[in-house]
């Protein structure tokens, strides 16, 4: 098999527009695997909610979570690499959130933290479940024992898009993308789903030619434009075709199957 190293994002390319893992993109999955592929998912979400679809695909790899910005192995939940962020520098950007009543999460490798638990509005409770996680009440600083590995921001899209201007005119502090419709996540300015996928396959002693990745937006172009072959999915806006060397079907189409079987099983 040509490619070696197969990195996934979840949603919007693995999963259906429901959140759901459907039994093509497993059996190709699952087909790469004996063929000698190894298969990572490289996501924005935590380790935490995008473990459980390895384990439903039988995979005890890795997952490079919160954007690239900690590499966690499967079967013993290890932590092998993270980029810790300056979370005091966040303060600002928690101001600006709290002052307009934008929602906004911090995260650990493992963990997630809001403002008020208790307090969460039904849209954010939904978006919770929805994603399997439950966060826990912020603490301050200083009673954190484990780095702050990314920040996010979810609330109405025109309000992202004027925060997103408001905030470039910030510094450049952090690495600021934007991982979904309602998603703006910060990181350490090395974090990428780009490098976590160089340093995991430099680790594995994977050349990057051997490298094949699947994404559907624009935190995953760092990822799609390192691998010797990137693959966007046809739900993805213009800029993210235009990163990728290659453009399957859409997510609620089976693209990640077809991708597979056409770069790495044919």
């Amino acid at each position: 098999m040509k490619y070696k190293l197969i990195a996934l994002d979840v949603d919007g390319t693995l999963l259906d527009d429901d959140h759901h893992l459907s039994d093509e993109n497993k059996e190709a999955i699952a087909e790469v695997t004996r063929q000698g592929g190894q298969i990572v998912l490289c996501t924005g979400r935590s380790p935490q909610n995008s473990i459980p679809f390895m384990e439903e695909m039988g995979l005890s790899g890795y997952v490079l979570g919160h954007n690239g910005a900690a590499t966690v192995r499967v079967k013993d939940r290890k932590v092998l690499h993270q980029y810790g962020m300056d979370a005091r520098g966040l303060d600002p950007y928690i101001a600006y959130c709290r002052e307009r009543d934008i929602h906004f999460d911090v995260n650990t490798a493992f963990d997630m933290y809001v403002d008020n638990v208790e307090n969460l509005t039904q849209e954010a409770n939904f978006m919770y479940e929805h994603f399997r996680i439950m966060p826990a009440s912020l603490p301050a600083w200083e009673d954190f024992r484990e780095p702050i590995v990314k920040f996010t921001v979810f609330t109405q899209p025109d309000i992202l898009d004027e925060a997103q201007r408001e905030w470039a005119t910030w510094g450049e502090q952090y690495n600021i993308l934007r991982s979904g419709e309602f998603f703006v996540d910060f990181m350490h300015p090395e974090a990428s789903k780009g490098n976590a996928l160089k340093n995991l396959a430099a680790e594995l002693g994977i050349p990057q030619e051997q490298v094949l990745s699947i994404g559907n937006y624009y935190n995953d172009i760092s990822m799609l434009t390192y691998a010797g072959l990137g693959v966007a999915m046809d739900n993805s806006p213009v800029e993210v075709k235009a990163a990728a060397n290659a453009v399957t079907g859409t997510n609620n189409e089976n693209g990640v199957r077809d991708a597979l079987v056409k770069y790495c099983l044919s």
